[in-house]
């Protein structure tokens, strides 16, 4: 009976989730398995007619998982237990299943192309939330908006400047990703404690074969098992981009309270309950969730350093640890990439609120402009603060447009007329390199993309 969310099926995608499946990661093992008995045979160490038995064998039709669990059960072993029953569904081919290998040989190079398959479907995902940023980032590129610093009016910036921001990191991400896969999708045959003893004169030859058969790259040296390095910095990626997506989400959040309202996640009217007892509720349950789940894969970060450390040439305590946290990350990273590109394609705009928002301070977050504009006039820059600090504390204050404010002071009415004045006021006219900024990164991003083979 299932007990976690990911096994109930609440959260993840089911592609994500069947990589992680028992039955895909026995598969995975049997897999390297038959690797290692092809490589023997290649170099001449076992008959190849052998080779073909086991590699043949080696598939979970003919290796039952209740059987390898039932040998596990009596030896308490569990990679031994699928040795054995590989061996049995063998024949006498069966002795030279596992020759010269160690347990974590096969378990460390079967993490590898689940990996490999896991890191796929996270890099399409990202792809993917890209392509929909530059989209976004696009069509709202003129969309003005106030940007807000402290969790307070600043300047005015466009919403297709926020959407550009966030292409960016995730554009980051990516390369990030591309960078790493060569250091953490890496394979093994090097037996007990890493110096292939066990393997013959031919070792090298046969953990080449061995990733040359996987689409696995050798790992350049190791111990009893692959060093936990790659690994760390696997999981600390994906808690990178967990939180990236938390931090996008965040700003859903924000700014889809209606005090502010201007954007809001996807709701589906017709039939979604915001709340059991308020009937009125439309909360952003999904961006919470996302917030909810970032946390939790940030926190795998840890027992993946801890998993670094180990006691000679190997213990075992990665071991028990890992089983939870890779499944964990990938599937929840994969999640939430799912969910936020969803969002941000669906997200509701609310340009009239962003404009009504920006009138909110009566036109003193327009304070710099005018600062700016006195500056051009001789009047020093300091000074020129100093009395607008004042002259937006006495429109606050009195309630009195900042506009209304700023005709009646004798030193800016001499320095600036009304139409000066109107210019620095408005919001569209201090946008600085807002828009030619959006363009540019969509140039880049385009770029990238073209680069890595997308043609979108």
């Amino acid at each position: 009976m299932p007990i976690l969310p990911i096994d109930t099926g609440r959260y993840g995608t089911s592609e994500m989730r069947k990589i992680f499946e028992e039955e895909n990661r026995v598969q995975k093992m049997l897999d390297v398995e038959a690797a290692l008995a092809w490589a023997h045979a290649e170099v001449g160490n076992i008959p190849r007619e052998d080779a073909e038995k086991i590699m043949v064998a080696a598939s979970l039709k003919n290796v039952k998982l209740e059987r390898i669990k039932e040998i596990e059960r009596e030896i308490k072993h569990d990679v031994m237990a699928l040795v054995r029953a590989l061996a049995e569904a063998s024949g006498p081919s069966g002795a030279y299943v596992h020759l010269g290998a160690t347990s974590y040989d096969i378990v460390d190079t079967a993490n590898a192309l689940q990996l490999k398959e896991a890191l796929e479907i996270i890099e399409r995902r990202l792809n993917d939330f890209e392509k929909i940023l530059m989209e976004k980032a696009l069509q709202y590129k003129e969309t003005i908006m106030m940007g807000r610093t402290h969790g307070q009016h600043a300047l005015p910036i466009t919403l297709g400047f926020k959407f550009a921001v966030w292409m960016r990191e995730i554009s980051r991400h990516i390369e990030r990703l591309r960078q790493c896969r060569e250091r953490i999708l890496v394979g093994k045959m090097s037996g007990a404690v890493g110096t292939q003893a066990g393997l013959g004169e031919h070792a090298m030859k046969i953990q080449e074969l061995v990733m040359q058969k996987l689409g696995l790259k050798p790992a350049d040296i190791s111990t009893q098992i692959v060093q936990r390095d790659s690994h760390a910095e696997l999981i600390c990626l994906l808690a990178l981009i967990a939180t990236s997506v938390e931090n996008f989400a965040t700003e859903i959040r924000e700014l889809q309270r209606p005090e502010i309202g201007e954007l809001a996640e996807p709701f589906e009217a017709e039939k979604q309950v915001g709340s059991s007892t308020m009937p009125h509720k439309r909360n952003p349950e999904t961006c919470e969730r996302v917030c909810g789940l970032a946390r939790m894969v940030r926190s795998l970060t840890i027992p993946a350093l801890e998993n670094m450390v180990t006691w000679h040439e190997r213990d075992l305590t990665q071991s028990s640890a890992e089983r939870f946290i890779i499944p964990e990350a990938c599937i929840l990273t994969d999640y939430i990439l799912f969910l936020m590109t969803t969002i941000v394609a669906g997200l509701y705009v609310n340009e009239e609120r962003m404009r009504q928002n920006i009138e909110l301070t009566q036109g003193r977050a327009m304070s710099e402009a005018v600062m700016i504009a006195l500056t051009k006039k001789g009047v020093s820059r300091q000074e020129a603060h100093e009395l607008l600090r004042k002259l937006t504390i006495k429109s606050d204050i009195e309630k009195h447009p900042f506009k209304e404010v700023l005709l009646e002071d004798k030193v800016i009415s001499k320095k600036l007329s009304e139409k000066e004045i109107d210019e620095a006021l408005n919001p569209r006219n201090y946008l600085g390199t807002a828009i030619e900024q959006v363009k540019l990164m969509m140039e880049k991003t385009w770029q990238e993309r073209k680069n890595r083979g997308l043609s979108d």
